[in-house]
């Protein structure tokens, strides 16, 4: 294995593309086994998957050398905006062209013209990375998007890299682009996406039944009430959590105004992530509504504020509800990209753990039926807990190191 320090894979700490383990930098030991994983900064999903994982690493394998880092570095410029702005641009503003892109590459499968140009153009991006995986040369690689899954993939089956490569699929649902034969596995969020994933042709023991990787402070719920205090919320009052995705999308003012006008006795947080413009309008609304109203921008305490709350209104994203379930949080869902957000919302909506709204008034009158039926409600939180997988990290790293330990190969690249 060759020293950390000639691999781009080593940067600086506040680089926000790159995770390093603290407890494991510098080079590995003869004994040290490492660990590459390998996220897109397409959406937010994927990245924090990738962290949870590299954060129980770092807390429960002190003798396993865990790097996290975002693809997109190591793309050209061009790619990386189409994989990035493009698509939060295009999901956001004309979902109905994404959920199209999204129906018709996953029925198209192999062979079609579309899937020839968009691989051929994928591979000719990929060099820099291999090139970079082979410098770093890890005993294992984790996907937790189907980009570089489908990259390793084909660079496994040139001979170009020799080691593990396993996917984290990070949704309920299964397109077609997270599937490669000749990877060593799958970890995936239900026994669904397991039988999914062998219709498509993966053998049944590289499938693992994982769940969706959180971070660990939502496996250690914390304390309610020193949470409330901490953002000087009431512990005691009704708390309603609105999370719009990363990027802060959809009429949340206009939500959260008739929300606290329909309820004079909730409390409401509002996270508008990082669009700086929803965050202020939220500040000036919240001094009509004194106590009641909290705004949050970017934050890494979701898990704290979701230990203030009861019900939580958001997205369906994979690992926004994969937090609520970790939680026993009863969700409202909102604005559902078409494609991979609208099937999970259907997973969820059969499981019997959220409804959904469509729109702003149908919202504030399923939120108050929901709230006003106490035994739906517990239901639906008992069922919450029941799906919830909050050891999925655990899982995930265990095969890992597992497989490494136990099924020895000429690994390297």
């Amino acid at each position: 294995m060759i020293s950390l320090a000639k691999s781009r894979f080593q940067t600086t700490a506040n680089e926000e593309s790159l995770t390093i383990s603290k407890a494991t930098s510098g080079k590995p030991s003869a004994h040290q086994q490492s660990i590459l994983i390998l996220s897109v900064s397409a959406g937010n999903g994927h990245v924090r998957a990738a962290q949870a994982i590299t954060a129980h690493a770092e807390k429960c394998n002190p003798n396993t050398k865990v790097v996290h880092s975002d693809v997109m570095q190591f793309v050209p410029a061009a790619f990386r905006k189409v994989y990035t702005d493009w698509y939060l641009n295009l999901a956001n503003q004309f979902p109905e062209v994404w959920g199209w892109l999204y129906r018709k590459t996953d029925r198209d499968r192999s062979g079609s013209w579309v899937d020839f140009a968009r691989r051929l153009l994928e591979r000719q991006c990929a060099r820099s990375l291999i090139s970079e995986i082979k410098r770093f040369s890890p005993d294992a690689i984790i996907c937790t998007h189907f980009l570089p899954a489908e990259l390793l993939a084909a660079a496994k089956k040139r001979g170009e890299i020799n080691c593990d490569v396993w996917v984290q699929v990070t949704d309920f649902d299964l397109h077609h682009m997270w599937v490669h034969a000749g990877l060593n596995g799958y970890f995936v969020a239900s026994q669904e996406l397991a039988y999914r994933l062998e219709c498509h042709g993966i053998p049944t023991n590289q499938i693992i039944v994982s769940g969706i990787p959180v971070m660990p402070g939502f496996r250690s719920a914390p304390d309610r009430r020193v949470c409330a205090h901490r953002f000087g919320l009431d512990a005691h009052r009704q708390t309603i959590l609105m999370m719009g995705g990363g990027a802060g999308v959809g009429d949340m003012e206009t939500i959260a105004k008739k929300l606290l006008a329909a309820n004079k006795e909730c409390q409401l947080i509002v996270l508008a992530g990082k669009n700086e413009d929803l965050y202020q309008a939220l500040q000036a609304i919240a001094l009509f509504h004194p106590n009641r109203l909290f705004p949050i921008g970017f934050t890494q305490e979701v898990d704290a504020l979701m230990a203030c709350a009861d019900l939580v209104i958001t997205k369906p994203g994979g690992l926004s509800t994969s937090e609520c379930l970790v939680m026993g949080l009863p969700m409202v869902l909102i604005n559902p990209i078409p494609g991979q957000e609208e099937r999970n919302a259907a997973v969820l909506l059969q499981e019997g753990v959220a409804i959904r709204a469509d729109d702003a008034d149908a919202l504030l009158y399923r939120t108050q039926q929901l709230l006003g039926n106490e035994e739906k409600f517990n239901q639906m939180k008992i069922r919450a807990i029941a799906l919830a997988k909050p050891d999925a990290a655990k899982v995930v790293m265990q095969h890992v190191i597992d497989h490494l330990v136990h099924a020895p190969t000429s690994r390297g690249v």
